[in-house]
């Protein structure tokens, strides 16, 4: 990609990157590494025009879903337990969804969306090349830290 002076990487993550997972920290925090390794990778290979995103494809109806539903909700939590049911029960979001997101983002429509994390299921993915600049001077779609001044108040 380098060589050719362009390209495209695609990251999967997850929700477990922007929301606590309590008893599956380890996934928690694989998926919030993905999309720290995303961000950086993205300004590091700005400079070879090589765009690198990660995806969050939505809860699918996965093999980890039957393990966190065959494990219960005394080893899960009774939460994450329900939650996985009524995941199940309603389908999950569809793969087709993500496999759409992974698509535009492999074409070049999305040329110059870089270094963001973009859920398959909940948003606007589907125009965001109509925003490509704004997106490029925001950390809109990434993993930030949020300070008191980020929420109007001051702790000193």
């Amino acid at each position: 990609m380098k060589r050719v002076g362009r390209g495209k990487i695609i990251n999967l993550s997850g929700g477990g990157a922007t929301t606590p997972l309590p008893r599956i920290s380890a996934y928690a925090a694989s998926k919030a590494a993905i999309v720290r390794l995303t961000e950086t990778l993205a300004e590091e290979l700005r400079e070879f025009t090589i765009a690198v995103n990660a995806v969050a494809p939505g809860a699918l109806n996965t093999r980890l879903l039957d393990e966190v539903l065959a494990a219960g909700s005394d080893v899960v939590g009774k939460e994450l337990y329900e939650k996985s049911l009524r995941q199940r029960d309603s389908g999950g979001a569809p793969l087709e969804k993500a496999a759409s997101l992974c698509v535009y983002l492999a074409s070049e429509t999305s040329d110059g969306i870089t270094g963001k994390l973009i859920s398959a299921p909940w948003d606007p993915w589907e125009s965001l090349h109509e925003h490509r600049e704004q997106l490029a001077k925001s950390d809109v779609y990434t993993l930030r830290r949020i300070v008191p001044e980020d929420r109007g108040f001051k702790l000193m």
